[in-house]
């Protein structure tokens, strides 16, 4: 069955280009140029991912990533032609796993869809990856299970995209380690970590408002200034 993506850009050079190289890759593709359509098409069908762009007519990009990400996990990366960390922040703070900033190489763009495929199909096929039943971790009530994908703070189930159950993991599995950012990214994205990437932070953030962590001061997920993140 071929993978859904839906591209949502209001530059028809844009959004036809992208579609261009998804077809030829096999992929089945919906385009909008429009947030009113794209949701339409959320209600409907079953994606795979979305690419969405910021600046829309009818609504930002962050917002309809927001909606989406209300009821699906699927990946979502986000296209801006702002370079401003904030923007990026922002978008991933909301539920975004990645962006890229125009003008862009449609190659690196497909590159990053199949990488956020590979890892949500993962996620969502974990029997495939089953290992030891060692692969389960409690932490003072945060069970996480790599095995199964699955993750819960006392009881409560958390609803977590792939990339923050991956950061989770990575944290819970080295407890008591300071973790630093660029080892996190590489780890989890399987990128070069650049200096200014802001990535893990906002992904930090996101899971601490999931888990209902105050900032200031988490019972899990800690900030070692100047270091990392560690889970005591």
């Amino acid at each position: 069955m071929k993978e859904k993506i839906m591209v949502v850009d209001d530059e028809t050079s844009i959004a036809d280009l992208v579609e261009v190289y998804l077809k030829n890759d096999g992929y089945e593709v919906f385009k909008f140029y429009n947030a009113a359509d794209a949701l339409d098409c959320v209600a409907k069908e079953d994606l795979s991912l979305a690419i969405l762009d910021v600046m829309l007519p009818d609504m930002d990009g962050f917002t309809l990533c927001q909606r989406i990400r209300g009821e699906h996990f699927y990946p979502i990366i986000m296209l801006t032609a702002k370079v401003e960390d904030i923007d990026k922040i922002t978008g991933l703070t909301l539920g975004a796993d990645d962006y890229i900033t125009k003008p862009f190489n449609p190659l690196e763009l497909l590159a990053r869809v199949k990488t956020q495929l590979r890892r949500y199909m993962r996620y969502n096929n974990a029997d495939a990856y089953s290992e030891k039943d060692t692969d389960e971790l409690d932490i003072r009530g945060l069970q996480i299970s790599k095995s199964s994908h699955k993750c819960s703070l006392n009881g409560k189930t958390l609803p977590l995209t792939p990339i923050e159950f991956s950061i989770l993991w990575y944290l819970c599995e080295r407890r008591g380690t300071v973790v630093s950012s660029e080892e996190l990214f590489e780890a989890v994205w399987k990128e070069k970590y650049l200096d200014n990437n802001n990535t893990v932070m906002a992904h930090i953030a996101r899971l601490r408002e999931k888990m209902n962590e105050p900032a200031r001061r988490p019972k899990y997920i800690k900030t070692v200034w100047g270091v990392g993140y560690t889970i005591e």
